[in-house]
């Protein structure tokens, strides 16, 4: 089952960072249309920038950025504090993961729960995005499910051994 909720994690990630290029190239795109369009009005012309970037940009960094959440987890990427808890008996260094894994699950539950109310509301508002007109509720989809597997690979590394790790 670990083997599974990692392969899945390393997925998801990779599908983050693929949309995180797609937002690096389309601003790219978006940044030389403006220089051009700077240049073009000495002529009188333009060049127009992408319609509806901001839109597109913030909807992808919204789901993107969570898709790291899970292989973070994966690689104990969290914030911690080796230096410090190295001081203290081995009992004690398991009992703060196994708090802080019971804390970063009941986080990623509950932040999944809230998205999925999120999502809920924003459907039955039909929400669209200002300029473009997409419909929002999408884009909470690759979220709630990362917050969920996050969840699930926390809650399963709450169990494991040290030497597991």
């Amino acid at each position: 089952m670990k083997n599974v909720l990692y392969k899945a994690a390393s997925w998801l990630a990779v599908a983050g960072g693929m949309l995180a290029l797609l937002i690096a190239v389309v601003t790219i795109v978006n940044v030389t249309a403006f220089g051009l369009d700077k240049i073009a009005r000495l002529f009188d012309a333009n060049v127009p920038a992408i319609i509806g970037y901001e839109d597109f940009v913030s909807m992808i960094v919204s789901s993107a950025a969570l898709m790291f959440f899970p292989y973070c987890q994966v690689k104990r990427g969290h914030v911690a504090v080796d230096v410090f808890i190295k001081m203290f008996p081995a009992w004690f260094s398991r009992w703060v993961d196994v708090i802080s894994g019971i804390c970063m699950t009941a986080l990623a539950l509950f932040l999944g729960y809230m998205m999925v109310h999120g999502l809920i509301e924003v459907r039955s508002d039909n929400t669209l995005s200002a300029i473009l007109g997409w419909q929002i509720w999408p884009f909470y989809l690759p979220g709630i499910i990362s917050m969920f597997l996050w969840a699930a690979i926390a809650g399963s590394q709450i169990f494991e051994r040290e030497a597991d790790v």
